[in-house]
Parts: structure tokens; sequence; C-alpha cells
């Protein structure tokens, strides 16, 4: 007498040996893949105008701008922050203060102190490699006369 099962446990048996070729049957390879990606900056700063208000004759004042700078270099590249004021330094009633002197010191890896100079760019970071960098930039006026001082500033982030 046949079993009813027979047929099943056929098909069974012939899907079992189909699974175990293909499973015997894959291919191993190795890819080579080369990727070169392009150079880039992003730069966010909080304000691009210094804005000073001295309270005494012969007095200082600071203005703080916080800045993201974030880079993709080639291998260990070169990151430069510049500050570079559009024009020179504006007193009260709009006369510049030729004799008043700007102190900048930072906050944060990278961030350089100097002083800057109202007629050309200055630098005022540096860092090597990609990454993001935050920090503060904290400007220090000392004027001559007492009031509101203003300057208007491009921050530039670049790969020289």
């Amino acid at each position: 007498m046949r079993s009813r099962y027979a047929p099943i446990v056929a098909a069974c048996t012939l899907l079992g040996a189909a699974v175990n070729v293909h499973a015997q049957s894959v291919a191993h390879a190795s890819v080579s893949v080369q990727a070169q990606f392009a150079p880039r900056t992003s730069l966010k700063v909080s304000s691009e105008m210094l804005q000073f208000d001295v309270a005494q004759t012969g007095g200082t004042a600071t203005a703080a701008i916080e800045f993201s700078a974030g880079a993709r270099t080639p291998s260990q590249g070169e990151i430069v922050l510049t500050v570079e004021p559009l024009r020179g330094l504006s007193g009260p009633g709009g006369a510049a203060d030729v004799d008043a002197s700007i102190n900048v010191t930072g906050e944060g890896n990278g961030v350089l102190s100097t002083r800057i100079d109202s007629t050309r760019t200055t630098v005022v970071g540096r860092w090597h490699g990609s990454g993001l960098r935050q920090g503060r930039l904290v400007f220090t006026l000392n004027a001559t006369t007492a009031g509101t001082y203003s300057m208007p500033v491009r921050f530039v982030l670049s790969m020289p």
C-alpha cells in the first residue's frame, strides 16, 4: 500500500537538494572603491558688526562674536579664519577714532589672540584637518573718547 505522504516527501527531498546545490554555488569577490571629496567650508557667525559702548573717556568696551566653522579638507589641510574690516571704526557722531585700538582674544581650540588692524585682513583662527570648530571671539576696544563705536566686518573661512 502506498502512503499518501510519499509525493510530499519526494517533493521535500528534491527541494532540499536544490537548496543545497544553490548554497554551494555562492561566489566571493572583492571590490576596490576610491572616492574623492571636494574641499568645502561652512561658517556661521552671530554678527557681522562690532559695536562698542565706551562709558568713559579713555575706557574700554567689548563685543563678542560666536562662531561655528566647519570644513572638509584634503588630508590634514589647513583651515584659516580671518576677519576683514569693511570700513574703519566709526565713533561718536560718525567720526573715526584713529587712536582707538582693537584687540581680539579667542575662546576655543585654534583661536588666536591678536590686534585687529582696521585697514587689512587679520587671521583670528587656524586649524588642521576636517571637522567642526566652535568658539567665541572677544573684541576689546581701547578708545580715547566715550561713546558708541561700530565697525562692520566680514569673517572668511578658507583653505589656503
